[in-house]
């Protein structure tokens, strides 16, 4: 059944976080070239896996801190715009707590810790397949309020 004035037929919000999430992924060559695979996605929380490959090591044959730090920023990334409201990052910390080695299968989770009006702040953990945190993350983002994909509704948040 179709929705008045042009809009998608009524949707969950799962269901709209995972198709903002799909148009955003469509775009992101930068995960695609990492590698990142989307696990889950609802609103206010991603889940994402990355494989470390050789060439992702640095100097000490341990994972590069900056592509750490990619795959948290992806999973905060699809997180806060899961409410189909364009959302930008305005500020980010991250503290690395062990090396992640070539082979090891990290998954970023991201939660959405606090969000009103246009301000969100959300929490990232990267661990290894032995459940070792690597990364600690936090973001805070900022909406910009125009829809990501314009026939879905945007959540009241």
């Amino acid at each position: 059944m179709a929705a008045p004035d042009g809009q998608a037929p009524d949707k969950t919000p799962e269901q709209i976080a995972q198709d903002v999430t799909d148009t955003l992924l469509a775009e992101d060559a930068a995960s695609r070239m990492l590698g990142i695979e989307l696990l889950e996605v609802r609103p206010g929380y991603a889940r994402l896996a990355m494989t470390v490959r050789a060439d992702m090591l640095n100097g000490f044959k341990m994972m590069h801190g900056g592509l750490t730090f990619t795959l948290a920023d992806s999973a905060f990334a699809f997180a806060c715009n899961s409410h189909n409201k364009m959302t930008v990052a305005q500020s980010c910390d991250v503290d690395f707590t062990n090396a992640a080695k070539e082979g090891d299968v990290l998954t970023a989770e991201c939660r959405e810790a606090f969000l009103r009006g246009r301000s969100g702040v959300y929490d990232v953990s990267v661990t290894n397949q032995d459940g070792v945190v690597i990364a600690l993350f936090r973001g805070k983002s900022r909406t910009l309020g125009q829809p990501i994909v314009p026939s879905l509704p945007q959540a009241d948040v």
